[in-house]
């Protein structure tokens, strides 16, 4: 068995070897395989657009209510809502955006004193 599998691995690199253009495409693919795996990083601005884009698909109400600030992968949501759930739901949906390291939630309910940013 030990064999075959070392005769497998100089045949398969003989073939790579042997032609520019297979190793060409074979090294490529491997690159674009380990360049999937590794996850997407997005700058301050478009994490912002990102974050603004993925709340306001589904909470149109929330548009103009909040305002999305984005530094080094943390998230700040600013703004008064009517309620602790939705709050909640913002927070917890902003939490899930890939590319968001951190949501700092300056959030209040609608009467309330804004919380300070820590």
């Amino acid at each position: 068995m030990k064999k075959f599998v070392i005769g497998a691995v100089v045949a398969v690199g003989g073939w790579v070897v042997a032609d520019h253009r297979r190793r060409a495409v074979v090294f490529g693919r491997m690159r674009s395989l380990i360049g999937k795996s590794r996850p997407k990083q997005y700058d301050d601005a478009t994490l912002k657009d990102k974050v603004e884009s993925e709340l306001y698909r589904d909470e149109h109400e929330v548009k103009g209510a909040i305002s999305v600030n984005a530094q080094k992968g943390v998230v700040q949501l600013r703004g008064e809502l009517p309620s602790q759930d939705l709050i909640d739901a913002l927070v917890a949906r902003t939490r899930q955006i890939h590319g968001v390291k951190e949501v700092e939630s300056l959030l209040h309910l609608t009467g309330t004193q804004a919380p300070m940013h820590s």
